[in-house]
């Protein structure tokens, strides 16, 4: 039996048959009314940020490092040497080794306390840190020779913005981010920091923030490139966090962040910059190095001798080299063939190469004192974002 309409169904019904039948011809009859169906609402699609401007548009928006693909050298450096550069913090100079035959053939004296061996953003020149000597010393890595230190105060890390217009100074002690010229270093903007130890840091897949780890407070910064202004800060929880090397995941949504107590990799929302959550690695964590083929993360365990292997597609842990011996690998980067992973023994005065589809250790090269951040050069990429070598 027909249900009785209501009123406003009525009305409905006879409105409808009035406008079928003005539109129709002859004496056909009239088609079956119906109610009028609502339209659903269409899904407001947000527009991402546009890139920062003056940013080489990435090869690929599904992946960052696109462009670091095996061999794939820019014409920039397709001719400089292929060297192993490793600063040794302890005895102020910095050792070259060549790959091809895992000997140091050259040792270069720079200033106090290098830390690390950065490329520039222009990958012309090879930037050591030289943090208690409050200097930079410039390499030439098409000739090997040491250029005139520049006066740069507390450089303990160092950064370009993907625009290549600032480089980025981590000046730990200072408890400062200094922007700056990146070919003279004049000072250009100075940004205090509200924590302890600023450190490491990478970039977002737009080139318009970057994630600072500073490790001597156990937090992270979120920086506005443009503006040059910390606009985010966040604790890590876990008591006695210390924070180590970032690095944003292929796709651009996920900061990862090596924690030397933690023992593990902290994963962060790249967009929210919410609660990270912990995935266990091994005892020191240190150094993140992604793989030329942009599938896996090997992450160095400073203090137990071993380097775990993270694979981005199935989001977890799938390997764990230990290196005989034992030892401190630290920090370093990934041969132009991605067949080799370079590590510096922070507490041992030596390099590690290691296979990088086996987990065999290939050599284990002496060194000076307190190997740090070495920088395997060249790598391929288009442009430098600094630190050991972080290319897009």
């Amino acid at each position: 039996m027909t249900p009785l309409l209501s009123k406003r169904s009525l009305g409905l019904v006879a409105a409808a048959l009035l406008a079928a039948l003005a539109g129709c011809s002859g004496g056909s009859a009239p088609p079956k009314a119906t109610a009028p169906r609502q339209a659903a609402p269409a899904k407001a699609t947000p527009a991402g940020p546009a890139a920062l401007p003056g940013m080489p548009p990435p090869l690929d928006p599904r992946d960052v490092y696109a462009a670091d693909r095996p061999n794939r050298l820019s014409p920039v450096v397709r001719d400089f040497p292929s060297r192993v550069y490793v600063p040794n913090t302890l005895s102020d100079t910095v050792s070259v080794i060549d790959p091809a035959t895992y000997r140091v053939v050259e040792t270069i004296p720079v200033g106090k306390h290098p830390q690390h061996v950065v490329p520039s953003w222009d990958l012309k020149t090879l930037w050591v840190n030289n943090n208690q000597g409050h200097t930079l010393t410039p390499i030439d890595p098409r000739t090997g020779r040491r250029g005139k230190d520049v006066e740069v105060h507390d450089p303990y890390n160092l950064y370009f913005t993907p625009d290549g217009r600032y480089a980025v100074v981590m000046a730990s002690l200072d408890r400062e981010i200094v922007f700056r010229d990146p070919r003279t270093m004049e000072r250009r903007h100075t940004e205090p920091v509200p924590c302890y130890g600023v450190n490491h840091a990478d970039f977002s897949a737009d080139g318009r923030h970057f994630v600072v780890s500073c490790e001597f407070s156990g937090e992270l910064l979120k920086v506005d490139t443009q503006r040059m202004k910390v606009v985010a800060r966040r604790k890590l929880p876990f008591d006695g966090a210390m924070p180590q090397d970032v690095k944003l995941s292929p796709d651009g949504k996920t900061f990862y962040v090596a924690d030397m107590t933690a023992h593990g990799i902290w994963a962060l929302d790249a967009d929210t910059f919410a609660t990270p959550r912990l995935l266990p690695t091994g005892k020191g964590c240190h150094g993140l190095y992604v793989s030329r083929d942009s599938k896996e993360m090997y992450i160095p365990n400073r203090g137990e001798g071993s380097v775990s292997v993270f694979d981005f597609t199935e989001n977890r842990l799938t390997k764990k080299w230990w290196l005989p011996d034992g030892g401190s690998p630290d920090m370093g980067g990934v041969s132009a063939d991605g067949k080799v992973l370079w590590l510096s023994g922070r507490y041992d005065s030596e390099v590690y190469a290691i296979d990088t589809t086996t987990g065999r250790q290939l050599a284990r090269i002496p060194v000076g004192a307190g190997p740090h951040g070495l920088a395997v050069y060249p790598q391929p990429g288009r442009y430098s974002l600094g630190h050991t070598g972080v290319f897009r």
